[in-house]
């Protein structure tokens, strides 16, 4: 190797370890600026949260948040559509989760535990509050999430059953419409409260796995297979 190339790649070493920093700084302020914005969201709503007031949660300038996002707007937006990684994690699962477990009851017992668990955690439950109360003014945001969680979540379970019925595990023969079943089996009376109930309120002393249980044993009364219901 020259002495010129030597240089060169030296040079380009000290321009990597420098630029380091300043990724580690950008990551640093882009996570600061979404728990600020997530706070203030979901406590003061999107009229009542300003640019400024997550500046100071976020303890930086304002003029750093514009170099994340554009507008207030693209902000909520990020933080309304972030949960759909979370939906992500969850629907990549189902299929594991069923193989793994020793039958079909415990396989659905098991996903509909997740599946209550994910839906009732207070941020989950302020956030889904935010955006009913938002669709007058962003009604393609609230679209796009409907679209991206819990339509998401709806479509995967209508992809399962139809799989299970295919493989004689279940008779179904509307798989959208026993998603809807198991979804509101699931769910049900207390994600209606937490609409309208405060949310300590609506979560306080709810036992998530009866409720999950519960809706897993009427499920199956009515889509189990034949082979199923003799055996029992």
């Amino acid at each position: 190797m020259d002495s010129t190339t030597g240089t060169a790649l030296a040079g380009a070493d000290a321009s990597e370890k420098a630029i380091r920093p300043r990724r580690a700084g950008r990551l640093a302020s882009g996570t600061a600026i979404r728990e600020a914005a997530a706070a203030l969201f979901l406590e003061k709503g999107y009229q009542g949260t300003s640019m400024d007031d997550v500046a100071a949660a976020a303890k930086i300038s304002k003029q750093t948040i514009y170099t994340h996002f554009a507008s207030k707007e693209e902000l909520f937006a990020d933080l309304v559509l972030g949960n759909a990684e979370r939906v992500e994690g969850f629907v990549s699962s189902m299929a594991g989760t069923l193989r793994s477990a020793r039958d079909l009851e415990s396989g659905l017992r098991d996903i509909a535990r997740q599946y209550v668990r994910i839906v009732m955690r207070p941020e989950v439950l302020r956030l889904r509050r935010l955006v009913l109360g938002e669709v007058g003014r962003f009604p393609d945001l609230a679209r796009t999430y409907y679209e991206r969680v819990p339509g998401r979540v709806l479509d995967a379970l209508a992809e399962l059953f139809a799989e299970l019925a295919a493989q004689g595990r279940m008779r179904v023969d509307d798989p959208a419409l026993a998603a809807q079943h198991f979804a509101w089996l699931t769910l049900g009376t207390q994600l209606d409260r937490g609409m309208f109930y405060p949310i300590d309120e609506t979560i306080k002393d709810i036992d998530m796995d009866r409720m999950a249980d519960s809706a897993t044993r009427v499920f199956l009364a009515a889509y189990a297979s034949s082979a199923r219901r003799i055996a029992r």
